[in-house]
């Protein structure tokens, strides 16, 4: 009786213990490949994590105004303190507003407003956008003389948008990817050169 109630008690703390030495292996991993990442990325760290905050603010602003409304599919995309704005509106008074609050947050250096007045992407496209996103960034990231941490790529109703710092061979090649990807109806640039 005694044997099996210890085993019993010291089961849980065995699977527990390897299941944390597990997580931070995880940890431990994954904060290395951050690392590698950021000292890859053109941008400084301070200007990253601007970037994100922008973004998230400008997320905000953008939930606010379309106030739950379905016919209203906006994304705010941040990369160097240049912000793109895509997705689809019913009016143009609603693609000003959106405009007009992300112009007023601090710290937005440029901002390209790609809002189209349209219908709402349906699910379906929103999926093929993904995947064709997906497909860039892999070819990127297997592509010879590229860094994929230097380029933001993003689609929205086929059309793929392409942020970075990059130099000329790197802009050729990425936008070379994206234009010869299945799917892609155009592709725009709005890069920063180192």
């Amino acid at each position: 009786m005694q044997i099996k109630l210890r085993t019993c008690t010291i089961l849980p703390f065995l699977l527990s213990t390897l299941v944390l030495q597990g997580c931070a292996a995880v940890i431990v991993g994954s904060a290395a490949t951050g690392a590698i990442m950021t000292a890859q990325d053109r941008r400084t760290t301070g200007t990253m994590v601007e970037d994100k905050s922008i973004q998230l603010k400008a997320i905000q602003e953008i939930q606010t105004i379309a106030n739950d409304d379905p016919n209203i599919h906006v994304s705010a995309i941040c990369y160097n303190g240049h912000v793109l704005l895509i997705g689809q509106v019913p009016s143009r008074s609603i693609r000003a507003d959106i405009e007009s609050a992300i112009r007023n947050i601090a710290k937005v250096e440029q901002l390209h407003n790609e809002i189209i007045l349209k219908e709402p992407s349906t699910v379906l496209q929103r999926s093929t956008d993904s995947w064709i996103t997906a497909k860039i960034k892999s070819q990127i990231a297997v592509t010879k003389d590229m860094n994929p941490t230097r380029v933001k790529v993003t689609t929205e109703d086929g059309i793929v948008y392409l942020m970075g710092i990059v130099q000329p061979l790197e802009e050729e090649i990425t936008v070379d990817i994206a234009r010869h990807t299945k799917g892609v109806k155009k592709v725009v640039k709005i890069f920063e050169y180192a």
